[in-house]
């Protein structure tokens, strides 16, 4: 799932970060592996449980994202004085995912969450740029995610060319959308689309676990 919404109904009332004048309050970085637990916190914040359980997720589950293409938004604290910067807190992430989209090689794009706090600041529309131009560089010929028409439309995302294609699961049909990096990259592509990305095996070691304990 790819979207901006949150979970949390209070989010609406959580007040804005104190901001210095002058400063660009939030940049675009690479995901670092210190940075797990805190988007985590910030998904779970965004979409709550029920985030597991979507169809994007079957793409994602015990998968790597595609190499060089997990992004976050980074931002000063300023602690509660709002006076000097006492660290940085990470306020948005997306990350990008190797697919096979009917036979084609393609990305998958998710979940993409921005802290309720800096909504107004266009992290969204940041992330999802950078991480467009990133995918273009690094030879990318398509992206896929299921997400919002009106908003992704503005990054070129359509209907049109997922329209021969079909998810692991269920989806809404308008909300399936395509944006080829490379003109008529999704033009012969039919048919199902499907993880490829490399196996995470820490990840996979840690659902294990369990089991194994249980059968000793």
């Amino acid at each position: 799932m790819s979207t901006i919404s949150t979970h949390d109904p209070a989010a609406a009332f959580v007040p804005a970060p104190q901001l210095q004048a002058g400063v660009d309050p939030v940049w675009i970085d690479a995901e670092r592996p210190e940075d797990r637990d805190a988007r985590e916190m910030l998904l779970d914040r965004a979409f709550g449980p029920s985030r597991f359980g979507k169809t994007c997720e079957r793409l994602r589950a015990q998968r790597l994202p595609a190499a060089g293409l997990s992004l976050v938004a980074r931002a000063h604290d300023y602690g509660l004085g709002g006076g000097e910067v006492v660290g940085t807190e990470l306020v948005g992430t997306v990350r990008l995912w190797h697919v096979e989209a009917g036979g084609v090689p393609a990305l998958m794009l998710g979940p993409l969450a921005v802290d309720a706090g800096y909504r107004r600041f266009g992290i969204g529309a940041r992330l999802m740029e950078a991480a467009i131009e990133r995918a273009t560089a690094l030879g990318h010929q398509a992206i896929l995610l299921v997400g919002d028409a009106p908003y992704y439309a503005r990054f070129g995302f359509g209907r049109a060319p997922t329209l021969a294609l079909r998810m692991p699961g269920p989806v809404e049909a308008d909300r399936f959308l395509g944006l080829e990096l490379r003109p008529g990259a999704l033009a012969r592509a039919r048919g199902a689309v499907r993880a490829t990305g490399a196996l995470d095996l820490a990840a996979r070691r840690v659902r294990l676990k369990p089991k194994l304990k249980k059968a000793a």
